[in-house]
């Protein structure tokens, strides 16, 4: 509680970049660069896969849903981190604050069931081909991406009841580039653990239970391939997973640097570098990964530009 000699915090202040005061400018023009180039990527997959029949398949739904997440993802934090690495911090209000880490968190949950939903998906695909049609109708995909979504929408509010609840009376500068949930919960003059224990919870239950089935998945998918006969057939079938399971090993990876393997007085200020790179490396990685590593995607985006070469 606020004592009677305090206010309460509306706004909050964002430090960003201040350790890199030389090289704000060269920053800047290297996020910015980064971000037009995921916005260019995303919304090519989100286009094609909508308006091309051939690119209308599971995996490629499921990508098109992957890069939408991706695109949000970004669009939340990027624009306003590119002012405050310009401007060498900036302001936010409380409020402002709950809905971006709220976006945040909507982003990770709903990118890591879909992982999940596409590993699956490999699975009928490489496991059970002759059953992959049949299983795998347009049906069950939209079903299965609609509570993608909306699983992280149904469960986080719970979360952000006790977060409002929250006193904020003493400091209000963050040391990072968005509100990201441990640098601003240290703000907080109020006991923060049922908070933590509930955010916890709803991480174990979309992160780590989506991650065990993908591990699980692609146990019995590399148990499959390795019956092969053949090294091409082999092969053939690796490259089709081969590309989710870098997008699975990107994501994964970043969570568990960023929020578990985090420990000592400076880890707030070396999360927010850990930060930085999983908020625009992992998008801007995900359309190559998918995209122009995908014969068929690049066989359909040649086709585009040929007709309008031809016009």
């Amino acid at each position: 509680m606020c004592e009677k000699n305090q206010t309460g915090i509306t706004e909050l202040i964002l430090l960003g970049f201040q350790s890199v005061h030389n090289l704000k400018v060269l920053l800047f023009i290297l996020v910015l660069l980064v971000y037009i180039a995921i916005l260019i990527g995303n919304l090519l997959v989100v286009i094609l896969v909508t308006i091309n029949h051939q690119l209308q398949v599971p995996m490629f739904y499921f990508l098109k849903h992957l890069a939408l997440v991706d695109l949000m993802f970004t669009t939340n934090i990027v624009p306003n981190m590119l002012y405050i690495i310009l401007m060498e911090g900036g302001k936010l209000s409380t409020t402002g604050c709950f809905i971006q880490y709220y976006i945040h968190c909507i982003a990770i949950y709903t990118q890591s069931v879909l992982l999940s939903v596409m590993s699956f998906d490999r699975y009928m695909a490489i496991c059970q081909p002759l059953h992959y049609s049949s299983v795998m109708s347009p049906k069950l995909c939209v079903h299965l991406a609609f509570w993608s979504w909306a699983v992280g929408f149904f469960l986080i509010p719970s979360e952000f009841m006790l977060i409002f609840q929250l006193q904020f009376c003493d400091s209000n500068v963050i040391d990072h580039f968005f509100c990201d949930f441990a640098p601003f919960l240290s703000l907080s003059s109020s006991d923060t653990n049922i908070v933590r224990w509930q955010d916890f919870m709803i991480s174990v239950f979309l992160i780590f239970i989506p991650f065990l089935f993908v591990i699980l998945s692609y146990i019995c998918i590399f148990i499959t391939i390795f019956k092969i006969s053949t090294s091409a057939g082999r092969k053939k079938a690796f490259s089709t997973c081969s590309s989710h399971l870098a997008t699975v090993s990107t994501h994964y990876g970043a969570l568990v640097t960023i929020y578990i393997f985090t420990a000592g007085g400076d880890s707030l200020h070396e999360n927010k570098w850990r930060s930085l790179l999983y908020t625009v490396l992992t998008p801007f990685i995900n359309p190559i990964l998918y995209s122009l590593r995908n014969q068929e995607f690049r066989k359909v985006l040649k086709k585009l530009t040929h007709r309008k070469r031809d016009k």
